[in-house]
């Protein structure tokens, strides 16, 4: 078979692994739940079990392992330095799994390795100056510049959801306040409506009987009412975008990127939020900047993770 590395996207409930080939093309791919709470080592005994169970049902042999984690690595050691979701500190992981599989492994942060993804296979590929921002439950993403993804002194360049939008603003998920994520997240978006409709109860009537109750409101249950023309979630949707709209223009000025990739659940699930976007952005970027940026959606969907995370892996095994 040609030549394939494996690439695995570990989250706080999944672990998603796949064969790759050199074109982004996947063999195999396969999903088990993670059962953080059975620990460490039964996680890494789960993503070993997936690569044993990938290589015997589809043959080969991967050069290479790439691992992308929803935590805090440090750079070239591959070591997880925090992973709020697994409940992991400080540990080994690329050693103990490079041990395990007797094969080369490279770890990097999740939504970086998503990002990776989106820019050598998916809507960014060819371009050599890209952001790229998912906008799920949380924000994240990825910076190129230069045709280099950027990693940043202490390897967490990227962490664009938390670049602050308002001095003083909203609490995050993060000990700051006023970061994008708190605006335009999944949760964020939640919160601002459970806020709106308790203030409003008559114009916010069917996004509580939606849900329930006013405390069960979620972004899905906004982005449903809105893409049926409910006046009250519309107004929220919009007011989303105009928050990310300003998020992005500053990050447009600060890197000048040819492309602007968005993905995530959010921008899934609300199809008119990347054209809102990128009527916006050129009137709040810079000109220059702004001139000719190209705003694309995600073309890889779940599979950007374990797509980047296998390129990464292959990138850095090519590395001198």
């Amino acid at each position: 078979m040609p030549s394939v590395t494996l690439g695995v996207d570990l989250g706080g409930t999944k672990v998603r692994a796949a064969l790759v080939d050199a074109g982004g093309s996947i063999a195999w791919v396969e999903e088990r739940p993670t059962e953080a709470e059975k620990g460490y080592e039964a996680v890494v005994a789960t993503i070993c079990g997936l690569v044993s169970g990938g290589l015997g049902a589809h043959g080969g042999h991967p050069e290479a392992v790439g691992v992308g984690v929803a935590g805090q690595v440090e750079g070239r050691s591959g070591r997880v330095r925090s992973a709020p979701n697994l409940r992991w500190l400080d540990v080994d992981l690329a050693g103990d799994l490079s041990r395990a599989l007797g094969l080369p492994v490279h770890v990097t942060n999740d939504v970086r390795a998503a990002a990776w993804g989106e820019w050598r296979h998916g809507a960014g590929e060819g371009r050599a100056d890209m952001i790229c921002l998912f906008v799920g439950t949380g924000v994240g993403g990825g910076v190129v510049c230069g045709g280099r993804m950027l990693e940043g002194a202490n390897n967490t360049a990227g962490e664009l959801g938390h670049t602050v939008l308002l001095f003083g603003g909203r609490k995050c998920s993060c000990p700051g306040r006023g970061c994008l994520e708190a605006y335009v997240g999944g949760w964020a978006i939640a919160e601002r409506a459970r806020e709106a409709a308790a203030m409003d109860t008559r114009r916010g009537a069917a996004l509580i009987t939606l849900a329930g109750d006013a405390g069960a409101v979620t972004a899905k249950h906004v982005a449903q009412l809105a893409a049926k023309g409910d006046g009250f979630c519309r107004a929220l949707m919009k007011q989303t975008a105009e928050y990310l709209a300003t998020g992005l223009a500053g990050m447009v000025n600060a890197f000048s990127p040819s492309v602007v990739v968005l993905g995530g659940g959010v921008v899934e699930g609300n199809p008119s939020l990347l054209d809102e976007v990128a009527r916006s952005v050129p009137s709040l970027a810079l000109a220059a900047a702004a001139r000719g940026v190209l705003f694309a959606k995600a073309r890889l969907g779940p599979d950007s993770g374990v797509v980047g995370a296998a390129a990464m892996a292959r990138h850095r095994l090519a590395e001198p």
